[in-house]
């Protein structure tokens, strides 16, 4: 299995290279951002292990391109922080897994091997449905260039919808994912978001792309010719 540790801490780089060396793993170091994301982007690379403090580029940036090259190699995170909003930012950003120094080499290591039998799926930073993108780290949404601007709500209901685009998603299915445990109203309430929501991506720009499948749901879908309004 070939890894790709990126850190600028040289000496602690070398520390993780004997050690996962030690446990059959083939390493490469990168000790900064742009030597880093390079060598990710040309190599192929079973798992990386990405410092957030990095010089040139920081790890969340260089996890955000990868994404955005549709690099889907899985990436665990290190940084000394300790945080909440650090770990949300770098799981918004495409990781996979994330740890706080200091941590135990060993398991860092069992991570690694968790992380590789996973294997790869998409965690793209940027959801893109045709002409849609939906930025959950920066709870932005725009139609082509021009921002859209959605309440704390909408963006949920948007954003699952993105995850599960080309499905067929159930009004269930949304309440389970975008209310809490506690929620005992009725699911039509979707339909309202939904309404709401193609009044904003949808009705401005002439195009049906959140359709409605009778009797079972939802379905956002990239947009095609026949599906402008009028068409």
């Amino acid at each position: 299995m070939r890894i790709l540790v990126v850190e600028d801490d040289r000496r602690l780089a070398e520390l993780l290279r004997r050690g996962l060396v030690g446990e059959g793993f083939a390493v490469d170091l990168a000790h900064d951002g742009q030597h880093g994301l390079a060598q990710a982007l040309v190599n192929d690379y079973d798992v990386i292990v990405l410092d957030v403090m990095l010089p040139g580029l920081n790890g969340y940036r260089i996890c955000a391109r990868l994404r955005e090259a549709r690099v889907w190699t899985p990436v665990l995170m290190l940084t000394a922080k300790d945080g909440e909003h650090d770990e949300a930012e770098g799981l918004d950003t495409g990781a996979d897994d994330y740890v706080t120094k200091p941590f135990s080499c060993i398991a860092l290591v069992a991570r690694l091997r968790a992380l590789i039998r996973r294997g790869r799926r998409e965690r793209p930073a940027v959801l893109r449905v045709g002409s849609l993108e939906i930025d959950p780290a920066r709870r932005r949404c725009r139609r082509g260039e021009a921002p859209i601007a959605l309440t704390t709500r909408e963006f949920a209901v948007l954003e699952y919808l993105a995850h599960r685009h080309g499905e067929v998603v159930a009004k269930s299915e949304v309440i389970e994912h975008v209310w809490d445990d506690a929620f005992d109203g009725d699911v039509n309430i979707v339909e309202v978001y939904v309404s709401a929501l193609r009044r904003k991506i949808d009705a401005p720009y002439g195009l049906r792309t959140i359709q409605t499948v009778r009797g079972a749901g939802y379905r956002l879908a990239a947009e095609r010719a026949g599906d402008r309004a009028g068409a």
